[in-house]
């Protein structure tokens, strides 16, 4: 298990530096391992969780007696608890990454010049990354797997909430880099819960952190935004839309919107906002709002909505930015495509927006349009997510348009160089 240090300011910023060293250190031995040995560590990590199921969920239990006394809300608390099945989807996970093809060393292209020269575009890791996250300790062993996978060295600062659980799971995956010999800083755990390790995150760790991965809440991902002097890949938000047009299917809209809310309620996947079109308010409005209600959720209609059901509370503006994480969605009339694709462009965090339709141009044009990380078609929202992709796992979903959009998987995780060959070509 992790020994937490505790102790000044000034001994946390030695102990991260000391971080970033190790990290850098381990980065060439990493980024040159072969994919049989980075699988081989990451099947024995994936061995170790199971084999220390026990130990694990009684280091949770520490965690969610803390976290209930603290007063966290029930989705961060659902977000941080481990059962024995969320432990197996955690070591299934991490198998799940080692039976993908390894992006390193990948050519992602390749062609000839007239002068003879042979150009490669190869895909290389990217270097040290960060990540900072909070309550889901699940994200020590996705985040460690990932990194390990693209041959990058990692720097966990889990949240203080999850201390317990993420620190017995980064015990196994020690055990896996052990076993398959490895270098052990290739996936480090800060071992405090010290403010300040996220402040010398965000500076850099002294030019020896290359990125850095925020998944929380809004402070934290905007801190991290504002203050990071590395790249970033984050989303602030999933304010996350599901239109229901008037080519839809009324029972599929039912089952959709029943799901996309409240299948899990605290994942950042969950829609937020219901949009119907008005065309259809008189068939499918009453009968998608009354399985919603069925299933617990509490409506916030807008005035239209709210004269066909009466059993909402009315919509404020503030309705439409809120990024809820609990059994609350918006509910508004719009008038067809159009008004969705501008309700959500308005609104939109750039997340994740679904379109329940049978009409093929409508799909395309919702499609073409919004400018979101990830657009479903009769699909439900809680599908954005990177092992639903088939990416194994995902460090979190990115919104922005520089590197990475969309899940973080393994060949987000890589960057590139070219090699070029030639036989002696000089140039003019």
């Amino acid at each position: 298990m992790l020994k937490l240090h505790e102790g000044s300011v000034a001994n946390t910023v030695t102990l991260m530096a000391e971080l970033g060293r190790k990290a850098r250190a381990a980065a060439r031995p990493l980024a040159i391992a072969s994919s049989d040995r980075k699988n081989a560590a990451l099947l024995a990590m994936a061995d170790a969780i199971m084999r220390n199921e026990a130990a694990i969920v009684a280091a949770n239990a520490i965690d969610m007696k803390n976290g209930e006394e603290a007063g966290l809300s029930p989705s961060l608390m659902d977000r941080l608890k481990l059962t024995s099945a969320r432990i197996k989807a955690i070591s299934d996970g991490i198998r799940e990454i080692a039976a993908l093809k390894d992006p390193v060393g990948d050519v992602i292209a390749e062609w000839d010049r007239p002068n003879g020269l042979h150009i490669e575009r190869v895909r290389t890791p990217l270097g040290v990354i960060g990540v900072i996250y909070e309550s889901r300790p699940n994200v020590t062993a996705d985040a460690g797997a990932l990194c390990l996978k693209a041959g990058n060295p990692v720097i966990l600062r889990g949240g203080s909430d999850s201390i317990n659980s993420s620190s017995a799971i980064h015990a196994c995956l020690v055990e896996g880099l052990k076993a398959a010999n490895l270098p052990e800083d290739a996936i480090q755990l800060v071992p405090t819960t010290d403010r300040a390790a996220v402040g010398e995150m965000l500076k850099g760790l002294s030019g020896n952190l290359d990125v850095i991965i925020p998944r929380g809440g809004r402070s934290l991902v905007e801190r991290v935004q504002t203050e990071a002097r590395v790249p970033v890949f984050a989303h602030l938000e999933g304010i996350c839309h599901l239109y229901i047009d008037k080519s839809a299917k009324l029972d599929m809209a039912v089952a959709i919107a029943v799901n996309a809310k409240m299948r899990r309620t605290g994942i950042c996947g969950a829609a937020e906002t219901l949009l119907v079109d008005r065309a259809v308010a008189g068939t499918h409005l009453i009968p998608i709002l009354e399985a919603l209600r069925v299933a617990g959720c509490e409506i916030h209609a807008e005035a239209d909505v709210l004269k066909a059901f009466g059993d909402a509370k009315p919509a404020t503006d503030a309705d439409w930015v809120t990024e809820y994480l609990d059994a609350i969605i918006a509910v508004k009339l719009v008038d067809g495509v159009d008004g969705a694709i501008e309700h959500i462009e308005t609104f939109s965090s750039h997340h994740t927006e679904a379109i329940v339709a049978e009409d093929v141009a409508v799909v395309e044009r919702f499609f073409n349009e919004i400018d979101s990380a990830i657009l479903l078609h009769n699909a439900s929202t809680q599908f954005a997510d990177g092992g639903e992709f088939g990416m194994g796992a995902e460090i979190g979903i990115a919104t922005g348009k520089m590197h990475a959009r969309g899940p973080v998987g393994v060949e987000q995780l890589t960057s590139f160089k070219y090699r070029v060959r030639g036989n002696g070509q000089v140039r003019p």
